[in-house]
């Protein structure tokens, strides 16, 4: 595919491609239950940003050998029921030695062709849906600077946890065409990939935009990790803020997510059913701004 889409697709036949993705990382939590979870919802999320379903999956770690055996076998375990409730068989996978654990899966899916989501399929007019909140990176790296309160660490946990699931296939029921997951390009790195890949522009607004209970707490305490940073460097320019918006809320839309939510391109004529839907079936989602006619991405108050 020539579009930066989130897994590599093969078709197979009119009405079924393969979708391949995989991914992996260091620690973002202390509990290695917790951080297997996360690794492998994560890992899932690419083949639901492009409305496919997984079935299979292949462990990849790395694992110290210092490391107690009950941890490493806490990390598995995170990704192996994780998994199941994603309905995905664990079939095996490969470890290596290595002095920082790292953790994720390889992930196969099946996706129908003609009911794809691609970064390329958003047009002007179209409203932009986030299903989850931001403000997970800013937090886990407070967490890694001992700065970070306990409950704070668990809001952000929850949602990292939580499943693509249930919004991809919701966008595969009204047959939306554009979006992508917010990962570690953040909400402006994957917007900005999404405006160039569809030739629009997106407008976004601040206020509509929501964030977990703390970010703006450690924003204000500058715990923005490293990608933070380059994903302002690599992006910037084609990001275009209105007058107004604090430095450190500016830089929470470039803060990298881990196991973020999707984001939506639905037409406006389908909107409120999308928004019932949702509600129906305890998906969460916002309204966050929409596509319209022009290039780039715009932040307005």
């Amino acid at each position: 595919m020539n579009d930066p889409d989130d897994a590599a697709v093969w078709k197979l036949d009119d009405g079924r491609a393969l979708v391949v993705t995989t991914d992996f990382f260091t620690p973002v939590v202390d509990d290695p239950y917790d951080y297997g979870s996360i690794a492998a919802a994560n890992s899932l999320s690419d083949v639901y940003a492009m409305g496919g379903q997984p079935f299979l999956a292949l462990n990849v770690a790395a694992l110290p050998t210092a490391l107690p055996p009950d941890v490493s076998a806490e990390i598995l375990r995170g990704g192996a029921e994780k998994a199941l409730e994603a309905g995905v068989v664990i079939a095996g996978g490969h470890t290596v030695k290595d002095d920082e654990p790292k953790y994720g899966l390889v992930v196969i899916g099946f996706v129908d062709p003609g009911k794809m989501l691609t970064k390329g399929g958003v047009r002007p007019g179209d409203a932009l849906v986030l299903t989850k909140p931001l403000g997970f990176g800013v937090t886990t790296t407070a967490l890694k600077q001992e700065k970070a309160a306990p409950e704070d660490v668990a809001e952000a946990v929850q949602w990292m946890k939580r499943l693509n699931r249930a919004a991809g296939a919701l966008a595969v029921e009204f047959g939306l065409h554009g979006g992508t997951d917010v990962t570690g390009f953040s909400l402006l790195g994957h917007g900005t990939e999404i405006a160039q890949a569809s030739g629009v522009a997106l407008q976004l607004s601040l206020g509509k935009i929501p964030f977990i209970s703390c970010a703006r707490k450690y924003a204000g305490m500058g715990t923005f990790p490293g990608g933070a940073a380059d994903n302002h460097l690599h992006f910037g320019a084609r990001i275009h803020f209105s007058g107004g918006i604090p430095e450190e809320m500016r830089m929470l839309l470039f803060d990298p997510q881990t196991s973020g939510g999707l984001l939506l391109a639905v037409p406006a004529d389908r909107l409120a059913g999308f928004q019932e839907r949702a509600e129906s079936i305890g998906q969460p989602l916002w309204v966050i701004g929409e596509a319209v006619s022009g290039r780039d991405v715009q932040v307005i108050e």
